[in-house]
């Protein structure tokens, strides 16, 4: 049991042990994806609709000064210049937030799926404990990332500082620009150098996903006890299982006594073996097999058709065939029809019937 309880997790994940983890919201993830498709795709909406928003601010302030007294007068406050000032801001940067919602929502789904995890939202409180903080603190993926985390941010930063470089040129020439040249010449640079830098963060946030999803499956492995513990708790345990079959057997045993009754006749080896056959023509294309059994069984067959005056019949041959070769409810097969319809003409010979 002691090596059983520190076995190696060398195993793969189960699909139940991988589905209980999603609904705990554990996944393999990368923020930084996440974060460089927001910043592409945000940033090139904020170019399409950075002329629109100076025009609407230009317009706006025009209009505030130009009618300033009227508005001192009416609104002493501004509140309604302001009001309208924010909603017009709030209705122009509309398609950036709804471009980096999107970007956000897409970047996760093509990540984990779409998943709801409420369980990951509930309150746990052994994230407050100390003990807990201290042992995360000085894991192996505390570590990790703080080697990590300044890497990225060098390497952000030595891109970003490149970007910048590459564009020396354009701004030495932006004191010889009008003031809409120069908006607009400063706005195609910072979407250039935003958009190199998301190009950056989105390499890394593909190698951070990388890593995410090698880490993650380790933290998922199994032991091989894991895995049968987990065998019992989904299927049963060998024990119950097999009680539950014990139960089943007797239960269609009974009803196989039980039918005995409706037999037309018991054929027997004569000591080890019974079978009770029933043939009605107006319901059975051919006899069918009511019940048999062996030793103890074939005893209580037996017994029970002399109860009940069903006449038994020794046949060592036909007995061992029928056994072998048929189970309950089964109709005799074709090679056993002559054999059985002998003994069935004959026991309807001794009751008088007549054979159709």
């Amino acid at each position: 049991m002691a090596e059983e309880s520190f076995q190696e997790r060398t195993e793969q994940a189960t699909p139940r042990r991988r589905r209980k983890a999603r609904e705990r919201g554990q996944v393999a993830r990368s923020a930084d994806l996440t974060a460089a498709g927001m910043i592409c795709l945000g940033f090139t909406a904020l170019f399409m609709v950075g002329p629109q928003l100076v025009d609407r601010l230009h317009d706006a302030l025009r209009y505030t000064m130009a009618n300033a007294p009227t508005i001192a007068l009416s609104d002493p406050t501004f509140r309604t210049v302001m009001v309208n000032s924010i909603s017009d801001f709030l209705v122009t940067m509309a398609p950036l937030f709804i471009a980096m919602t999107a970007a956000g929502l897409v970047m996760n789904v093509l990540q984990v799926g779409f998943q709801i995890s409420p369980k990951a939202m509930e309150l746990k409180f052994d994230k407050l404990s100390i003990v807990s903080g201290f042992r995360r603190l000085f894991s192996m993926k505390s570590a990790v990332q703080l080697v990590r985390d300044p890497l990225k941010l060098a390497a952000i930063g030595l891109i970003g500082y490149m970007a910048i470089r590459s564009e020396f040129e354009s701004f030495a020439l932006l004191s010889d620009l009008s003031v809409a040249q120069l908006g607009a010449t400063l706005a195609r640079l910072t979407l250039v150098i935003s958009l190199k830098i998301g190009v950056a963060i989105l390499i890394i946030g593909i190698l951070d996903f990388l890593y995410q999803k090698f880490d993650y499956e380790k933290s998922l492995r199994m032991s091989r006890q894991e895995i049968r513990d987990e065998m019992k708790e989904t299927e049963g345990s060998p024990e119950v299982k097999a009680r539950t079959r014990q139960i089943q057997r007797q239960m269609a045993r009974q009803r196989m006594i039980a039918a005995v009754p409706e037999a037309d006749v018991v054929i027997t080896n004569p000591i080890h073996l019974a079978v009770a056959l029933k043939y009605d023509p107006s319901e059975m294309n051919a006899p069918t097999v009511l019940a048999k059994g062996q030793r103890l069984i074939a005893e209580k067959i037996k017994q029970i058709a002399r109860e009940h005056g069903i006449p038994v019949i020794e046949d060592k041959p036909l007995a061992r065939a029928i056994f072998k070769m048929c189970e309950v409810g089964d109709l005799i097969p074709d090679k056993l029809y002559r054999a059985v319809a002998e003994v069935l003409a004959h026991i309807y010979r001794l009751k008088g019937k007549v054979v159709r």
